[in-house]
């Protein structure tokens, strides 16, 4: 045949699918009719009576029914005849054998729904593109791996400072356009324009004029922000995300228009984004209000970024005209790039220093620019979750392997106890293919059938894992709900799934002899399924101790973290994080206000104690300042690179969380602007610096040793976690909140002045700390009521909180742990039911020889232990190897801990046994006689 013809006998089986059979069949009939009256005209013409050209036409035309059937084969109807034929064979045959449906159904909804679930996550957080026009045109200059804000060089650029977006911008003809939005979002305290009420905390980011236009998002109601909006005197407008418009405002139509006070500063709400915007990050905290870059000079007088062309700060994202070619825009922005940092890193900062000069002219040809895709916006949620993602996906597959193997040996058993009917079949003409295709038929109804459940699986378990993962989130930009990606998942891992757990069953119904069953063949151990499930069983037990031993590691690297000695006190303790708008205190009042605030929160009845601080414990970011110690070479970075951490803190602060003093004294309320400027630090920072030393009253400074002799050093602290976690102990300082020094380089002096702002609060309180909130917040309001109260948690949940994650792996593993424990003991369950079935005459030969009924269970558990023994074997060096993989996940546990391993195998071997023993007692009580009259 050749291509031609190929072609055409192609389209025309297409067709025929696509034409609805009733119609073909109509047709049929009626042109097989047409030949019948023509024949019949053709013998009434030779003087025929009608019945008799009747009768001679259909003998001439032949059996209809075997003609009707050689054309649908010739056409292509046939193998959907036998399809559904033998599907609904498949039907009748589930319907039949409602606890085997059941079970077999329950099994693989878990199995495929957990796989579902994940893929969903993934889905949703992984590969969905940000909800705007056109979303596969975006790029982005950097792979914004790094959320770098501060000053410095990057090597790989992903942030930058306005000055250096603006020269971008400007020298890059090749993007459409390109915006600009902070990296991450600022709390901001709003209320409207007449209102005396505290104001209300709310995210915002700065974004350039242009932003909404690069992004391609259309207004719900009023207007986006527009270049205009982005000019140094332009009027103040906002945006505000129809989430925040609906949840905070109620959908008010009179609030666009309408003047909100932000941080003190009147501005115009001039429009609401659509509801499925929820800004450039897939985030649990998105954007509530969208300003334009320059307000950032306006809310910050005196401290914005905006004006310091070495603080990198800002994304910058945009559109790639028609032609233009990533590669060839990677490389001339990194040629602009490194022409911006001689300009303003040699030319301009350091030409006074020639050392430093050389140094920075030597490093900035390393400087670079990736262009990358940005459909998905930025990447912090999905590098932040990949992992776990990954690892999650695995367990969940593992799960699903364990299903299909436990249904596997349950068609096993099922076939092997209908080989005589199977026999039967073939010896009446059944061929080995129809017999084939019926038993992966019933395998693939009960996947799908299981698929269709695993969805409402999948849904319950995506919501639950997102509840888990962001607990504190009122508001997470992810969706649950099948998505037609999601869906077309869910079909293929049904349909896989079908076929791979019926393939190896099928294959043994097929392969039976007819005259083997009649002939008892089969009865014994030896029948041809006994290997291939026993092949199911070591396969199940081996996955099993995988997931056992990966959630037992996982469980105890979570206990690590949380029984871990943090250095706090964490009973009784609230933490806020506030906003003293700069706009409205310049330096010279801070100490003013926070008099009247420590004045008005030891009013509270119940505060025992309360300090300010720029940071909060455990709860991210402090600062990591490069210092210098006076009389001593410059100090390095520490092993992990890093600079040791610095934290502003009030008098009170140790007190009030707890913290024991070493030595000295702390810091107090004399240690005022006007006083010398001293320190406190924490004995890893005494190990780290002053090794055999005493600390007190050296003196040691920030940035260059021409400030070495800045600050004395009054007092030790004992050691806290206030960092990650997983870091461990990290060297730490504290400095007066008031106390800060003059710089010559202005990024840094305005560094200076931004730490005298507390941004924290803590309490020490009697009771519970939540009865706290609202009288902390009050007290924050007589003050003034545009200091905001960002969000408040007591030190036990901010404790908590740094391990979630960790938390919810541990959790989900130990979860699927169970579950492929409970299948695979419900698998063993079913094959030595099974297998103590078939040897029934055995049994009862045995017995009548003399056998007693311990001797007979303890043989039919030899057999059944036997593939679990094996799968303990085979799993054992498997379960290793994954926990060397996921020894990233692990704090404070080997990889290899025996105890781990030891007890998830006696677990395993525990239920497997419960589960084998129950068959085997029930085998052993059969009586002898009857037994032997089976036969």
């Amino acid at each position: 045949m050749g291509s031609s013809q190929w072609l055409s006998e192609l389209k025309r089986r297409l067709r025929n699918l696509v034409t609805p059979r009733a119609q073909f069949d109509r047709d049929l009939e009626e042109e097989m009719r047409l030949h019948r009256d023509l024949r019949a005209r053709e013998f009434r013409e030779t003087g025929a009576t009608p019945e008799e050209s009747r009768f001679a036409a259909q003998r001439k035309f032949g059996n209809a029914l075997r003609l009707r059937e050689e054309i649908h084969q010739a056409w292509g109807w046939s193998w959907i005849d036998d399809l559904g034929r033998d599907f609904k064979y498949g039907l009748r045959r589930l319907r039949n054998s409602p606890g085997f449906t059941t079970v077999a159904v329950i099994t693989l909804a878990l199995g495929i729904g957990a796989n579902t679930a994940i893929f969903t996550l993934i889905q949703q957080v992984m590969l969905s593109p940000l909800p705007v026009a056109h979303a596969n045109e975006l790029y982005s200059l950097g792979d914004d791996k790094l959320a770098w804000w501060g000053g410095g060089l990057q090597e790989d650029f992903s942030t930058y400072s306005y000055g250096l977006y603006r020269y971008l911008h400007d020298h890059t003809p090749e993007f459409s356009d390109l915006a600009s939005f902070s990296a991450g979002t600022v709390s901001l305290g709003m209320r409207r324009k007449g209102e005396q009420n505290a104001a209300t905390s709310f995210r915002g980011e700065y974004v350039s004029g242009n932003y909404f236009i690069v992004f391609g998002v259309d207004a719900r109601k009023g207007r986006l922000l527009m270049p205009a909006d982005g000019q140094p005197n332009a009027p103040p407008a906002v945006v505000m995300s129809y989430r925040a418009w609906a949840d905070r405002f109620g959908s008010d139509p009179q609030l666009v228009g309408s003047v909100l006070v932000v941080k003190g500063v009147p501005v115009t709400l001039v429009g609401i984004t659509p509801p499925e915007f929820f800004g450039d990050t897939l985030s649990p905290y998105p954007p509530d209000l969208w300003m334009p870059l320059t307000m950032e000079r306006v809310l910050n007088p005196g401290a914005s970024l905006l004006d310091h062309w070495n603080e990198h700060w800002l994304y910058a994202m945009g559109r790639l005209r028609p032609g233009a070619k990533p590669g060839q825009v990677q490389a001339h922005v990194t040629a602009e790039l490194q022409q911006w940092l001689k300009e303003n890193y040699v030319a301009d900062r350091y030409s006074s220093d020639p050392y430093v000069a050389a140094r920075y002219t030597k490093d900035i040809p390393k400087q670079h620019i990736v262009v990358m895709p940005a459909s998905g916006g930025v990447a912090t949620t999905r590098d932040n979750n990949r992992d776990a993602l990954r690892l999650l996906m695995v367990l969940s597959a593992l799960v699903l392997v364990i299903a299909c193997a436990n249904t596997a040996s349950l068609l096993l058993a099922r076939g092997t106890a209908s080989r005589l009917q199977i026999a039967v079949r073939m010896a009446l003409g059944a061929t080995r293919a129809a017999i084939l295709r019926q038993t992966m038929a019933e395998g693939v109804l009960l996947a799908v059938i299981g698929g269709a459940l695993g969805l409402w699986v999948s849904m319950a378990t995506a919501r639950l894992i997102v509840l888990l993962a962001f607990r504190d989130a009122k508001y997470v930009p992810i969706h649950t709900n099948p998505s037609l990606p999601v869906l077309g998942f869910a079909c293929v891992i049904s349909l896989l799934t079908g076929l791979f757990f019926s393939m190896e069953p099928a294959w043994i119904a097929s392969r039976v002899q007819p005259a083997d069953p009649m002939r008892g063949t089969g009865r014994s151990v030896g029948d041809p399924s006994a290997m291939p499930q026993k092949s199911m069983l070591v396969l199940q037990a081996a996955a099993s101790l995988v997931l056992l031993v990966g959630a037992g590691l996982l469980t105890r690297s979570l206990q690590r973290l949380e029984l871990r000695s943090f250095g706090l006190e964490p009973q009784g303790r609230l933490l806020a994080w506030i906003d003293v708008p700069r706009n409205l205190y310049p330096p010279a009042r801070l100490e003013t206000v926070y008099q009247q605030l420590q004045q008005r929160l030891g009013e509270v009845p119940g505060v025992m104690s309360s300090s300010f601080a720029s940071s909060n414990p455990m709860a991210g970011g402090m600062m990591n300042e490069p210092i210098s110690i006076q009389g001593k070479p410059p100090v390095p970075k520490l092993k992990d690179g890093i600079w040791p951490s610095e934290n502003r803190i009030s008098a009170h602060y140790f007190q009030t969380l707890g913290t024991p003093l070493v030595r000295g004294r702390v810091l107090d309320e004399h240690d005022t602007a006007a006083s010398e400027h001293v320190a406190v630090i924490d004995e890893a920072f005494a190990k780290s610096f002053f090794p055999g030393e005493d600390p007190i009253g050296m003196h040691f400074g920030i940035q260059t040793a021409r400030h070495s002799g800045d600050y004395r050093i009054v007092g030790i602290v004992a050691n806290a976690q206030y960092v990650d976690t997983k870091i461990g102990l990290y060297p730490t300082f504290f400095l007066p909140l008031l106390q800060s020094e003059r710089y010559e380089d202005s990024a840094e002096d305005m560094e200076q002045v931004n730490t005298a702002y507390a941004n924290t609060v803590q309490l020490d309180v009697a009771g519970r700390p939540e009865a706290f909130m609202e009288p902390l917040r009050a007290a924050l309001a007589r003050v003034d009521p545009n200091i905001t109260v960002i969000r408040m948690t007591s030190l036990q949940d901010q404790i908590a909180a740094n391990f979630d994650q960790q938390r919810l792996v541990a959790r989900l593993t130990t979860l699927y742990a169970l579950l492929a424990l409970v299948l695979a003991s419900v698998g063993l369950y079913g094959v030595a039911s099974y297998m103590a079935a078939r040897r029934v005459n055995e049994i009862g030969i045995r017995m009548a020889l003399g056998a007693d009924r311990h001797s007979v269970v303890a043989l039919m558990l030899r057999g059944a232990m036997r593939p679990v023994v094996l799968g303990l074997a085979v799993g054992i060096p498997a379960a290793l190897a994954a926990a060397r993989v996921m020894a990233s996940q692990l704090y404070g546990v080997k990889s290899y801990d025996p105890l781990i391993l030891a007890s998830a195998a006696a677990v395993l071997s525990l239920c497997a046994l419960v589960a084998a023993y129950v068959p085997a007692r029930r085998s052993a009580s059969i009586d002898p006689m009857q037994a032997l009259r089976s036969e």
